[in-house]
């Protein structure tokens, strides 16, 4: 997807609610941003969906892992491949080593599709006393998101 088109769309976009959905179509993919805010120069993302809108070249979901591994270099910290599901064509992706903030630790996580498809979100560690990790929003600059969307669909 072209960067230029994500930059475009974020310069104008304004949520409209707490958490809501800017959707963007170009180049043979579509974009779904989720964000709870966004100004002139960034966005505090709850989740980024991207999906194919025409037919692409097949590429094995490992392959593709390991290229978007090498590729992304524009979030908090790289990115490792944890598991890949040949059977289901899924891919999962998570921080090489998670980000930390006093106690609590952060990590992104990548869930790749067979079809081209990924979505990315990020999470916090339980705590003590809490059952399960929690998914959390992150910040990236309009730059940086436009980096990170070209890296996943090219």
């Amino acid at each position: 997807m072209n960067r230029n088109a994500i930059l475009e769309n974020l310069a104008n976009w304004r949520p409209k609610s707490e958490r809501d959905t800017l959707e963007i179509t170009g180049d043979g993919w579509n974009a779904a941003i989720t964000a709870d805010c966004v100004d002139i120069v960034g966005c505090r993302l709850w989740e980024l969906s991207l999906r194919r809108s025409a037919e692409g070249p097949a590429v094995d979901v490992k392959t593709r892992a390991e290229q978007i591994c090498a590729r992304v270099t524009g979030l908090l910290e790289p990115l490792r491949v944890v598991e890949v599901d040949a059977p289901n064509n899924t891919a999962l992706l998570r921080s090489e080593r998670p980000g930390q903030i006093g106690d609590e630790r952060f990590y992104y996580e990548l869930l790749l599709n067979g079809d081209g498809g990924s979505t990315l979100s990020r999470y916090q560690t339980p705590q003590e006393g809490q059952p399960r990790r929690q998914q959390v929003a992150f910040t990236l600059t309009h730059e940086a998101l436009g980096k990170l969307v070209g890296d996943l669909t090219r």
